[in-house]
C-alpha cells in the first residue's frame, strides 16, 4: 500500500512539475513576446483618423537615424525638424505601436516650438531587438537617445521626453535609475507597479484569483530574460527625478488605473504635474481632448520650464 502510494504521489509531483514548467513557459513568453499591431494598420488607423498628416510627413525636414543600444542592436526613429530650433521632444510610445502613433505628438510640439525625434523600442516598427521588457532593457535604450540628440542639437537645447503607456514607464525608469538626463518628462497613463498591472489584468481576464501565476512567470523572466517585476516598479524610480513632470491620465481608462498615474504624482517631489482627464480610454487621453491636452502641456512648459510666457512666446516664433 505504501509503495502504491509513493508511486501515485510521485507521478502526481511529477505531473504538477510539469504543468508549472509549461505555464511558467508560456506566460514568459506572452509578456517577451507579446503580439506587436500590424505597421500597415498603425498607419491606416492614424491616417483615418486625421491624426498622421501624410503630406505634411513627407514634406517636413527629416534624418532617419540608426542608434546602437547598449543592449546590442539598432534603434531606429526619425529626427522631424520644421522648425529652426534646438529645443527637441523625444517621444517613446507604447507597448505593440510604433514610432507613427507617435507623430501626432511630434505635430502638438511643433506648434509649442519644439523638433522631434520618434523611435521604435526594442522589438518593435523596424528596430532590433528579441524581446519586449516593459521598460527593463527600454530605459538603457532611452539613454542613448538622449546622448545621441545631445551630440546633435547641443548641450544648450532644452530636451524633453514624452512617454506613452509602456514609453511612460521606461521614461521614468531612465530618469529615476539611469540619468536624469531630460529638462523635463512628460507621463502619459504609465504604470507604476508592473507586476501588480499584470496580477489586475490576469484577474480581469481570467478566472485566476491566485499569484501563483505571477511568481512563476517571475521566475521564468529572470531565468530566460535577466529581470524579475520588481526591476520595473516606475513608482520607486520616480522619487528620484529632479526635473519637472507632467503626469497625464484619464480617468475611463480600464487597462492601466489611473490610480498608478496618482501613485507616481505623490512620490514624485516638486516640481510636478498632474492632469486626469474625464473622457478617454487607455492612451486615448490625446486623441479624446486634443485641445485641453495641448493646453496642458503648454501650462506645464510655462510654469515648470520656460519660467515666463515671453520665453514660449521667442521659442514658438
Amino acid at each position: 500500500m505504501k509503495r502504491k502510494f509513493f508511486w501515485v504521489s510521485s507521478i502526481i509531483t511529477t505531473i504538477l512539475s510539469a504543468a508549472t514548467t509549461v505555464f511558467g513557459f508560456v506566460a514568459s513568453n506572452r509578456l517577451m513576446y507579446i503580439k506587436n499591431k500590424d505597421a500597415t494598420f498603425i498607419y491606416d488607423r492614424e491616417l483615418k483618423a486625421q491624426r498622421f498628416d501624410e503630406k505634411w510627413f513627407n514634406q517636413c525636414p527629416k534624418d532617419e537615424l540608426s542608434i546602437d543600444s547598449p543592449n546590442g542592436y539598432s534603434i531606429k526613429g526619425i529626427f522631424f525638424q520644421p522648425l529652426n530650433t534646438k529645443n527637441t521632444i523625444i517621444i517613446c510610445h507604447g507597448v505593440t505601436e510604433n514610432k507613427i502613433n507617435s507623430v501626432k505628438y511630434a505635430r502638438m510640439f511643433e506648434r509649442l516650438g519644439y523638433n522631434s525625434f520618434v523611435f521604435d523600442h526594442r522589438r518593435h516598427g523596424d528596430s532590433g531587438g528579441k524581446t519586449t521588457s516593459y521598460g527593463y532593457y527600454e530605459k538603457f535604450d532611452i539613454a542613448a537617445v538622449v546622448q545621441t540628440m545631445k551630440s546633435i542639437v547641443g548641450e544648450d537645447a532644452i530636451i524633453g521626453i514624452h512617454g506613452e503607456s509602456m514609453g511612460a514607464a521606461s521614461m521614468i525608469l531612465y530618469a529615476g535609475l539611469v540619468e536624469d538626463g531630460a529638462d523635463f518628462y512628460i507621463a502619459d497613463c504609465g504604470f507604476s507597479n508592473f507586476s501588480e498591472l499584470i496580477s489586475y489584468i490576469l484577474k480581469k481576464e481570467t478566472i485566476l484569483r491566485t499569484k501563483i501565476p505571477i511568481h512563476l512567470a517571475n521566475i521564468f523572466l529572470k531565468m530566460r530574460d535577466g529581470y524579475t517585476f520588481k526591476s520595473i516598479t516606475p513608482k520607486e524610480a520616480v522619487k528620484t527625478i529632479q526635473s519637472p513632470v507632467l503626469f497625464i491620465h484619464s480617468l475611463e481608462d480600464d487597462f492601466i488605473l489611473p490610480y498608478m498615474t496618482e501613485e507616481m504624482y505623490e512620490e514624485k517631489e516638486e516640481p510636478k504635474m498632474l492632469k486626469l482627464f474625464e473622457k478617454g480610454a487607455h492612451a486615448q487621453s490625446f486623441n479624446q481632448n486634443p485641445e485641453e491636452y495641448e493646453e496642458t502641456v503648454l501650462e506645464f512648459l510655462q510654469k515648470y520650464v520656460y519660467g515666463n510666457v515671453e520665453q514660449v512666446e521667442k521659442d514658438i516664433s
